[in-house]
């Protein structure tokens, strides 16, 4: 795996870690005594904003590993693009996790569903909410990272 691929990989999955922690301090009323955090207060908003960003980097390593390059302004936008341009729209995921996936069929659209789903949510539960209603899309969030994070490392390998 290219080096640079693999710096994304990486900051996905550290994303996903910080997510994934983030939950179970927010569930974890000893961890919370531990660290002098008031019981009532959780982080679920900073779950979704994580989670959002491992599916960003996922999106910019298989597109890195085609050497396609996103940049600012706008790289947000300009990623997905990209990633629904080369990925979806042109049949290739389809076809690659046909192949991977003999069993287990994920449809292209499912990955970027997740994605654009999962973007939407970064800033609708982090700006308009209050942290302690977004436990459930959170979760969600956590379930959608994973399953983005790992068929786009199984892509990028195969």
């Amino acid at each position: 795996m290219d080096s640079r691929v693999k710096i994304f990989i990486e900051r996905g999955k550290t994303e996903l870690k910080i997510a994934e922690t983030l939950f179970r301090l927010s569930n974890n009323a000893d961890e919370k005594t531990s660290l002098d955090i008031k019981e009532d207060m959780t982080f679920y908003s900073a779950v979704i904003s994580h989670s959002y960003y491992c599916i960003f980097y996922a999106a910019k390593a298989i597109l890195m590993s085609k050497n396609i390059k996103t940049s600012t302004p706008e790289v947000h936008k300009k990623t997905y693009e990209e990633f629904k341009r080369v990925f979806v729209d042109s049949g290739i995921l389809d076809v690659e996790l046909l192949r991977i996936y003999r069993k287990l069929v994920i449809r292209a659209d499912e990955l970027l569903g997740i994605f654009k789903e999962e973007k939407w949510k970064r800033g609708h539960y982090t700006y308009k909410t209050i942290p302690q209603a977004n436990k459930g899309p959170a979760e969600e969030s956590i379930e959608n990272a994973k399953t983005f994070l790992s068929n786009i490392i199984m892509l990028i390998e195969a």
